[in-house]
């Protein structure tokens, strides 16, 4: 993708279905009019849901998603419609976590990305799976993630 001309999801003639699988849900990017200004975006997802790849049943999260865009931003609604493209793919929560924190960097390269999955009990254990691609950079306010350690979320 090259800019504003080549995004297909917010174009009035689009449904914006969400689809049945990551793969086919394309991080679309736009161009950062702020480039060489370090600054952080946040994302919080606060019903993120996929399959337990054993049993089937649902598996519920918060994610929240911070970066510190270089040349690109994630275009938001095509984050919206990949994250919810999960709700019907199983997925381990440590590799769901990590495949969504991937698929960012590959799709906007960014200076520095975080990714924090927050996940409600299964089995009666919550499991929270955090990624980041390396130290965020110096100057960059970084709030804490806004999440308590499980006591019932």
């Amino acid at each position: 993708m090259t800019g504003l001309d080549d995004l297909m999801l917010l174009r009035p003639e689009d449904p914006s279905e969400v689809t049945g699988r990551p793969e086919d849900a394309p991080l679309e990017r736009v161009p950062n009019d702020h480039y060489g200004t370090p600054y952080l975006v946040p994302f919080t997802c606060p019903e993120f849901t996929c399959l337990c790849p054993v049993t089937g049943q649902p598996d519920f999260a918060r994610f929240v998603i911070d970066y510190v865009p270089d040349a690109w931003l994630v275009e938001s609604k095509a984050l919206k419609l990949h994250l919810g493209s999960y709700r019907n793919h199983g997925g381990f929560h440590e590799a769901t976590t990590l495949d969504i924190g991937q698929r960012i960097v590959a799709a906007i390269q960014p200076v520095w990305l975080r990714i924090g999955g927050y996940w409600y009990p299964r089995g009666g254990i919550p499991i929270d799976v955090f990624f980041q691609t390396g130290e965020p950079p110096a100057g960059i306010w970084l709030p804490d993630q806004g999440v308590a350690p499980y006591h019932g979320r």
